[in-house]
Order: C-alpha cells, then sequence, then structure tokens
C-alpha cells in the first residue's frame, strides 16, 4: 500500500462543493503541497462549470438538458474523486487540462 501524499485530506475536502473548494485552497495555503493544488483546481473548475450551467439552464429550461448536466457533473466529480482517493493525479475527461491552465491562480 503505497503512503498517503502530503496534501491528500486538503483534495479530498475539495470535491465537496464549491465550498470544499474554498476550505482546501485555505488549507494548502501553507504548506503547499502540489497533490492538493491539482485536486483543488480540478474540483474548483469543476464545480464552477455544474454552477454556471445550472444558472444559465434556470432561464433556458429543458428537462433533458438538465439530465445531461447532472450526469456529467456526477460523472466527472466521481472520477476526480476516486482519483484523489486513490493518490493519483488524473485529469478530468475533456475539462482537467483547462482546469490546470485557467485556475493558476490557486496556490
Amino acid at each position: 500500500m503505497s503512503k498517503a501524499p502530503p496534501g491528500k485530506t486538503a483534495a479530498i475536502v475539495s470535491y465537496l462543493t464549491i465550498v470544499g473548494s474554498l476550505i482546501a485552497i485555505s488549507m494548502n495555503s501553507e504548506p503547499k503541497h502540489g497533490f492538493a493544488r491539482f485536486h483543488t483546481r480540478q474540483a474548483f473548475g469543476l464545480h464552477l462549470v455544474f454552477i454556471g450551467f445550472g444558472l444559465f439552464l434556470s432561464v433556458w429550461f429543458n428537462v433533458y438538458a438538465w439530465y445531461a448536466l447532472y450526469i456529467f457533473y456526477i460523472v466527472l466529480w466521481f472520477y476526480g474523486f476516486i482519483s484523489a482517493l486513490n493518490n493519483k493525479q488524473q485529469e478530468i475527461p475533456i475539462l482537467g487540462s483547462y482546469f490546470q491552465k485557467w485556475f493558476t491562480f490557486i496556490p
């Protein structure tokens, strides 16, 4: 069994809602851990995409689009969360590389 990387707790917390991502950002402020930074960026981006599309769909209501959004979010959330639990730095499919580029302000 491999040893847990530094920052694993912050990485896991980041997937627990947008508030969890903000808490993880503060948890990783000092000392800074690359594992936590990676997963915090992934989770923060995923939560923002979900909220953004949710706001859009609240104006343009289509029940099938809501189903697609929730399925998309849940599948990608599980992918990232399981990756953090298994001590891996795997980018979320489709959007993960963008999150790493866009959220460089996350320490």
